[in-house]
């Protein structure tokens, strides 16, 4: 009997403001302000915070960016957000880290499917 390797790997990620100089920012963001997630975890640096409404921007694209896609694909090529205030000119950058590997059943209560 052999053991099903159930290991898979996503993306860290980075999500950085985008601050043009001179251009009016509404949303609070600063240069240099970011956030990483690592797996399911998201983490800010001590003391810095992020606008909810900027979060919820971006929070549905980054389970995507975190997977393999291909060359091709618009989610491969495409990492800038605009500002969900059409007034703010600031973007938030989603850049791909390294690779981190995660085992399914440390993920997860649901089993793999039986092999046949």
């Amino acid at each position: 009997m052999t053991a099903t390797d159930d290991g898979f790997e996503l993306y860290d990620l980075r999500v950085e403001a985008v601050v043009p100089e001179g251009k009016p920012i509404y949303c609070g963001a600063r240069p240099g302000d970011h956030f990483e997630l690592r797996g399911e975890m998201l983490s800010l640096p001590p003391g810095q915070g992020f606008s909810i409404y900027s979060l919820a921007a971006v929070l549905p694209l980054l389970a995507a960016k975190q997977r393999m896609t291909h060359k091709n694909d618009w989610m491969t090529s495409d990492a800038e957000i605009a500002c969900p205030d059409p007034n703010c000119a600031s973007r938030l950058k989603i850049v791909r880290l390294g690779k981190r590997r995660f085992s399914h059943a440390e993920t997860t209560a649901v089993p793999l499917p039986k092999e046949e």
